[in-house]
Order: C-alpha cells, then sequence, then structure tokens
C-alpha cells in the first residue's frame, strides 16, 4: 500500500500559526528538508526557490523561518512579498525556479496558515514526492534560531511580471471595457494584484475588501462570504461581480442582479462555449466528488463527459493531465484553464468569464441559465480524530441507509477534510427534504462517535 503523507493535506501543511506544525522552529526543519530535497533533484545546484505570502499577521515569520531553513540547506531564496498563489505557481513555472513555496491558509481565518510548495512547473506536489519531503525531515535538527529570522526584501518585479502576464490574457479583439466590474479581495492577496490588472486593462472596477491588517484576511467577506459582493454588484449596477479568497485560487462569481454562480456554473458555460469552438480537448470536464449531479445532467446533453476525482485541484489536474482535458475545476471555485496555466487562478478565471461574455455578447445569467443544480447541502461536522468512517458502526449504517433510500437519483460523498479537523457531509438529491433529512442523520451519527465531548 502506497504511504500517505502526514503533514501535508491536500493543500499543503496547515495549522494555527505557532503551534506545531507551524511553529518556528518546525517551520525552519521544513524549509531545511525542502531545500535537501531541491538540492538532490534539482538539475542544478544549488536549487532556486520563490516565496511568496499572503496578507496574514503570521505570514512574514513564517516566510523568513522557511527562508532560514532553506538557506541552511544551500538553496537560495527569492523573495516576492505578498502575492497570490498562482502567482508564485507562475513565476516558479516562468523563471526556472526549482520550485515555489507560498505561505498561505488559503480560505482558512487568519489565525490559521500554511505552506504550499509548487513545483517548478507550477503545478502542487505529487503525494510521492511530499512523502519524501517529510521523510527527510524525520532526520532533520532543529536550526540556530538566528538562522530563524533571516532578512527578506521583496523583489518587485516579480509583482509587475505577474500582472503583465495576466494582462497579456486578455485577446486583443475583445472589448472588456465596456463592463463594470466587483471584485472582492477578501483583504488577501489579490488586493496586491487586481487593482492594477484591472487599471492595465482599463475595466471600470469598484474594488472592495482590500485593506489588510493582517486579521481580516476572509473575515465575514471573500469567496466564502459573497453576499456582500452579490449586493454590491447589484446596487452599482455591475455587469459581474467576483468574490477571491485569502491567496486568489479561487473565484466565486455574482450575476448582474446579485445571483451568486459557483464553480459548476462556470464550468458549464466554459465548457459549452469551448465546445463549439471545438477547443475543449477530449470533449469532457473533470470535476470532483463534489461537482453537482445537475452539472453531469446539463454536460451530457451537449455530448460533453464529466469525469470525477477525489476533491481537491491537484487531483483534478492529475486528471485531466492523464485524460487530455484542458478544463476542470471545483464548486469551490477552483478552475483549472490548462491551456493557459496548470493551476487554479482566480484571477484567471475572472478574465476567462468577462472574455466569455465579449465573444458570445451574453451575459453570465445568461451562459449559466440552463444548468439547474439539484438541491445540495454540506455539512461540516466537527471531529476530534479521523478514524476510518466505515469502521464505525453507526456511520456506515447512517450512510448505506441514505445512499439505498436515493439509489441512482442522489448522491452521498463523506469524507474528512484534508486541512481541518473536519467532516464534511454531502446530500444531493431532487427532494430537498430528504437531502436535509438525510444530511442530518449522518452528520448526527459522526458527531456522536467523532465529536468533542
Amino acid at each position: 500500500m502506497t504511504s500517505k503523507p502526514r503533514l501535508f493535506g491536500t493543500d499543503g501543511i496547515r495549522g494555527v500559526a505557532g503551534r506545531y506544525p507551524l511553529d518556528r522552529e518546525t517551520v525552519g526543519r521544513i524549509g531545511h528538508a525542502l531545500g535537501i530535497f531541491l538540492n538532490n533533484t534539482a538539475p542544478s545546484r544549488p536549487a532556486q526557490v520563490v516565496l511568496g505570502e499572503d496578507t496574514r499577521e503570521s505570514s512574514p515569520w513564517i516566510s523568513r523561518a522557511l527562508a532560514g531553513g532553506l538557506r541552511a540547506s544551500g538553496a537560495e531564496v527569492d523573495y516576492a512579498g505578498v502575492i497570490t498563489t498562482p502567482g508564485v505557481a507562475y513565476l516558479a513555472r516562468q523563471h526556472g525556479f526549482a520550485a515555489g513555496v507560498m505561505v498561505s491558509a488559503s480560505h482558512n481565518p487568519y489565525r490559521d496558515n500554511g505552506i504550499k510548495v509548487i513545483s517548478h512547473e507550477g503545478m502542487k506536489l505529487a503525494e510521492a514526492l511530499e512523502v519524501e519531503i517529510e521523510a527527510i525531515l524525520s532526520g532533520v535538527s532543529p536550526l540556530d534560531h538566528k538562522l530563524l529570522d533571516t532578512e527578506l526584501k521583496p523583489d518587485p518585479q516579480m509583482l509587475r511580471d505577474f500582472v503583465e502576464f495576466l494582462v497579456r490574457l486578455v485577446t486583443a479583439g475583445d472589448d472588456l471595457t465596456k463592463y463594470r466590474v466587483v471584485v472582492d479581495c477578501s483583504h488577501g492577496a489579490a488586493s496586491r494584484v487586481i487593482p492594477e490588472v484591472m487599471r492595465r486593462l482599463e475595466i471600470e472596477t469598484r474594488v472592495i475588501n482590500a485593506q489588510p491588517n493582517g486579521r481580516n484576511i476572509n473575515l465575514r467577506c471573500g469567496s466564502l462570504h459573497p453576499e456582500a459582493m452579490a449586493a454590491e454588484t447589484k446596487s452599482w449596477g455591475a455587469d459581474l461581480g467576483v468574490a477571491f479568497d485569502g491567496d486568489a485560487d479561487r473565484a466565486i462569481f455574482a450575476t448582474h442582479g446579485g445571483r451568486l454562480t459557483d464553480g459548476d456554473h462556470i464550468l458549464y458555460a466554459a465548457a459549452t462555449h469551448f465546445d463549439r469552438r471545438g477547443a475543449l480537448k477530449g470533449r469532457a470536464v473533470v470535476g470532483t466528488l463534489m461537482t453537482n449531479l445537475g452539472l453531469e445532467v446539463a454536460l451530457a446533453h451537449h455530448g460533453i463527459a464529466l469525469k470525477r476525482t477525489a476533491v481537491g485541484d491537484k487531483f483534478v489536474l492529475e486528471e485531466m493531465l492523464r485524460s487530455g482535458i484542458n478544463l476542470g475545476g471545483e464548486p469551490s471555485g477552483h478552475i483549472i484553464f490548462s491551456d493557459i496555466a496548470p493551476a487554479g487562478d482566480g484571477i484567471i478565471t475572472l478574465l476567462q468569464v468577462l472574455q466569455l461574455m465579449a465573444e458570445t455578447g451574453e451575459s453570465l445569467e445568461s451562459l449559466v441559465r440552463p444548468l439547474k443544480q439539484f438541491p445540495q447541502i454540506i455539512l461540516n461536522v466537527p471531529v476530534t480524530e479521523k478514524l476510518p468512517l466505515d469502521s464505525i458502526p453507526s456511520v456506515a449504517h447512517a450512510i448505506s441507509m441514505s445512499r439505498e433510500e436515493f439509489g441512482d437519483q442522489g448522491r452521498v460523498v463523506v469524507r474528512y477534510s484534508g486541512t481541518e479537523p473536519l467532516a464534511r457531509v454531502m446530500v444531493e438529491a431532487e427532494d430537498s427534504g430528504a437531502v436535509r433529512r438525510h444530511a442530518e442523520r449522518i452528520a448526527t451519527a459522526i458527531a456522536s462517535a467523532l465529536g468533542p465531548k
């Protein structure tokens, strides 16, 4: 049986800043282990690493500790400062770095933070490589504390390079200046990127939640709380609204009328348009276990297949590469346009949606109208440990009962979060009352068996 990483989850190493594994000493050791791994595998030595961070108050000291560990291994560090995760991925890919490292906990609250390692190809690391890094980490000794507060000075050219890349993505023939857009930066890394991109593209933009103070990242705003963005979109009469998360690798949209649209809506609009142009490779889209059954049905009407993977954009990309598919994503707003970049990027998704509207002459509301999503509920259940769910009789029985009752007219997906101490219960079917009843029954069984006492 292939071993699984213990520290790395579905999106890097994540936890409460200041506590293991994100205490200063362990972060330094992680940097050192990563540097050893890269020096052993990089085509040239010393390995060069690009390092970026989001706007959390803990990000600067975590970056310094990581850089100290990397340098102790002989690796060299180029510091981009505050930038999006896709920005680090672009820099790693474009400038030939051995790897990129992003300090961010994405959509989590400010007390959390994380370490995302990105390959020189701009992709998240495969699990087998994460296991190798953890094996090296087990033999790494603590570093001198002075090394963990190494000086870092950001290179502003890195941010300029990423902005220039984004601006160049817009096709010359597409007039985007006619659109008005509301952008919610979630007080995160997009605050440093999107205002300049929209200014360069001459798109009238109302930017909200772009005053990071270290503690307000994702606080009642952004992709997890897009209601204010949707209301602003409607009241301002904007053509489109978008909300990013803390590191801007996901995006949730609002139509002109303030209707929220998730990643499934964007996949539907993009897939059908690409297919009409003959640009949808494999005539298929990659989603996950959480992708709404309604998307599968709607795509099938156009002769487009949906392939499902485990939850996590890294698994979506792996299937896209394996199957030769160029479009995939998750309901949470991670959308991958692999012909442009091998990573989900909220800003790229925004630009693609605007170009889609320009090319078709339709509003986002019109583009997504044919997608009828099945009623779906997702309940997050706090757990104290992550035992195999099928090993707990009461939980296994509740799940089995639900699946038997729904048959092929609904779906039940129960899994642990890869980044938080949560079990996620997803139930969808045409009957909304049955959806809630079954979801609550399963959630109650999990809480009784594994929840805090």
